[in-house]
C-alpha cells in the first residue's frame, strides 16, 4: 500500500491528462463523500486502483469539481456515487444532473460496515469513506439515484408537512410546561377540563391562574362562550369552584406572566397546527391515494406519508414499503443467544413518529382493541410493543389502500381466530392471576391448606408401599392459641410442601 494514501489534492490542482496518462483503460466509478464545509472525491479505476482524493471546497469549489467529472465522463464511462447525506449534499447532487453525469446512491450503514473489510483498518475518515462509496458502487452494490426537482405542488405539500410537524412539538412543548406549572399552583384544573379543551388554554391565557378567575364575576360567561354548546353548566360551575378552593401554591406576578405566555404559545400553536391540516386538506383533494390512506390514518398522516415515501405505487410490496419507514424486523443472535427482534428504524424518524400516534389512535378500535388489550397482558402490561406490531400491520394495509386501492377495514388487520385465541389465552392468564394472589394472600395470613393431614408423608392409608422406608408420622398437631386464621395446626405448617398452582 502506498503511503499516506489518503492525502488529499484540490481539486484545482488536478491535471487530468496527466492522471489518464497512467490509468487503465476502462470504466471509472468516482465516489463522493460530502461534508459541510468539503467534498472529497475519489476516483477507482476498473483494475481496482484508486486515485488519491480530490478535495473541494463546499460549496466554493463545487462547480470546478462538476467540471473535472464531466471531462473525466468525456474520455471514459462514469459513474459517481453518492451517499444520502441530506441537504448538504443537494447542490453537487443537482449540478451533477445539470451536467448530465450519472449519479447513484450507496447505503450509509453500507460504507459503515465495509470499512473495515476495504483496508482492514475500522477507521473512517473523509478520504477513505469517498474511497469505500466509489468501491461498493464499483461492485454494483449501489442504486441509480437521478435528481428530480420538485413540482410546485410538492413543494407546497412538502412545507406544510413540515409547518404541521413543527407546530405540533411546539405546542406539545408548551402543554408539557403548563402541565408542570398547574401541578404547582392550580392542581384541580386538569381534573374538571383537560389540555385537549381551548376552554383551559383560554382561561390560563386571559387570567393566568386561579386568582384572578376566582374574583372575576363575569369570569362564567366568559367560559361559556369559550366552550359554547359542549361545554355544560355544571362543569362550569365546578371549574370556578376548584380555582376558589385550589390547594396549590399561590402564585406571584411573574408566575402569572409566566402562565398566561405559555398558555398564549400553546393556543397559536394549536392555531397553527389547525391552519396546515386545512391546507394540506386542500392539497390532497386530487390525489386518490392520499384520499384513501386520510381515511385509515387522517389526513396529516398520510401527507407525511406521501412526502417522504413518495407514491405507494413506488414500492413493489408493502414489506418494502414498511422497509422505507424502518419499520421491519432486524435480529442479532449468535449460538444459544437468541437476540430479540427489533425495529430497524431507517429512514425518516418523522414517518415513525406519526405511524406511532396512528397506531395509537387504531388500538381504539373494536376490532383492534381485544388484539392490543390481550397483547399488552401478554407483555406484562406494557403496551409498546403491540403498538408497534399495529404500526407495522398498518403500514401494509396503507400501502394496499393507496397502491391498489383497496378500502381500509380496521377488522382485516389481523385474522378472527388470532383475536378469538388471543381474547381467550387474556382471560385465563387473568383467572390463573386472581387464583395465584389469592391463594398467597391467604397462605401469608396464615390460613391453613386444605386437608392438611394429607400433606404429612405417610398419611395416607392407600399409599403403604410408597411410605416404606421414610419416617413415621409425627405426633398429633397441636393448634397454636388465637383467632381461625391463627389457630393453625403448627406441625403441617412446618412440614407441608405446598405447590403453588
Amino acid at each position: 500500500m502506498r503511503r499516506k494514501a489518503y492525502r488529499a489534492t484540490d481539486v484545482k490542482d488536478v491535471r487530468l491528462e496527466e492522471v489518464l496518462k497512467r490509468a487503465p483503460a476502462g470504466a471509472v466509478t468516482a465516489g463522493v463523500d460530502i461534508g459541510k464545509e468539503a467534498i472529497y472525491g475519489v476516483v477507482r479505476w476498473s483494475d481496482g486502483s484508486f486515485e488519491r482524493p480530490w478535495k473541494a471546497k463546499n460549496p466554493a469549489e463545487v462547480a470546478t469539481l462538476v467540471g473535472v467529472l464531466r471531462a473525466l465522463a468525456g474520455r471514459r464511462e462514469l459513474i459517481v456515487a453518492m451517499e444520502s447525506t441530506g441537504s448538504y449534499g443537494e447542490p453537487l447532487h443537482s449540478k451533477l444532473a445539470e451536467a448530465g453525469l450519472t449519479v447513484h446512491r450507496v447505503g450509509g450503514k453500507a460504507a459503515h460496515d465495509y470499512a473495515e473489510v476495504f483496508d482492514g483498518v475500522p477507521s473512517q475518515h473523509d478520504g477513505k469513506d469517498a474511497a469505500v462509496i466509489a468501491e461498493l458502487a464499483a461492485f454494483g452494490k449501489s442504486t441509480p439515484w437521478p435528481f428530480r426537482a420538485k413540482s410546485a405542488w410538492e413543494a407546497e405539500m412538502a412545507f406544510w408537512v413540515d409547518w404541521l410537524d413543527i407546530q405540533q412539538n411546539l405546542q406539545r412543548m408548551w402543554i408539557g410546561r403548563l402541565e408542570a406549572l398547574l401541578a404547582r399552583h392550580w392542581p384541580e384544573a386538569t381534573r374538571v377540563l383537560e389540555f385537549s379543551s381551548m376552554t383551559l388554554l383560554r382561561a390560563l391565557a386571559h387570567y393566568g391562574g386561579p386568582a384572578d378567575l376566582a374574583k372575576d364575576r363575569q369570569a362564567s360567561a366568559r367560559l361559556a362562550s369559550w366552550g359554547g354548546y359542549w361545554l355544560r353548566k355544571e362543569k362550569i360551575e365546578k371549574f370556578l369552584a376548584s380555582a376558589a378552593q385550589t390547594v396549590g401554591v399561590p402564585q406571584g406576578a411573574e408566575e402569572v406572566r409566566r402562565m398566561q405566555q405559555y398558555a398564549a404559545m400553546a393556543l397559536a400553536a394549536r392555531g397553527e397546527t389547525r391552519k396546515a391540516r386545512g391546507e394540506l386538506k386542500r392539497l390532497a383533494a386530487g390525489n386518490e391515494a392520499i384520499q384513501r390512506q386520510a381515511k385509515a390514518v387522517g389526513i396529516g398522516t398520510a401527507c407525511v406519508l406521501w412526502v417522504m415515501l413518495g407514491d405507494p405505487k413506488d414500492y413493489s410490496c408493502g414489506e418494502a414499503y414498511r422497509k422505507a419507514m424502518g419499520l421491519n424486523l432486524k435480529e442479532r443472535s449468535s449460538g444459544k443467544h437468541q437476540g430479540m427482534l427489533k425495529i430497524s428504524k431507517r429512514g425518516p424518524s418523522i414517518v415513525r413518529r406519526w405511524m406511532y400516534f396512528a397506531a395509537l389512535r387504531t388500538a381504539q378500535s373494536a376490532f383492534v382493541k381485544p388484539w392490543y388489550e390481550a397483547k399488552k397482558a401478554k407483555d406484562k402490561d406494557r403496551g409498546h410493543g403491540a403498538l408497534i406490531a399495529i404500526a407495522r400491520k398498518l403500514a401494509l394495509a396503507l400501502h394496499a389502500v393507496g397502491a391498489r386501492g383497496t378500502t381500509f377495514e380496521p377488522w382485516r388487520l389481523f385474522s378472527q381466530k388470532v383475536l378469538v385465541g388471543k381474547q381467550q389465552q387474556a382471560k385465563q392468564r387473568a383467572a390463573r392471576s386472581r387464583s395465584n394472589s389469592g391463594r398467597e394472600v391467604l397462605v401469608g395470613m396464615g390460613a391453613p391448606p386444605p386437608n392438611p393431614r394429607d400433606l404429612s408423608p405417610g398419611a395416607n392409608p392407600g399409599d403403604k408401599k410408597s411410605a416404606r422406608g421414610r419416617t413415621p408420622p409425627p405426633p398429633s398437631p397441636v393448634l397454636a392459641p388465637g383467632s381461625a386464621l391463627g389457630s393453625v395446626p403448627t406441625v403441617a405448617l412446618s412440614s407441608a410442601q405446598v405447590k403453588r398452582v
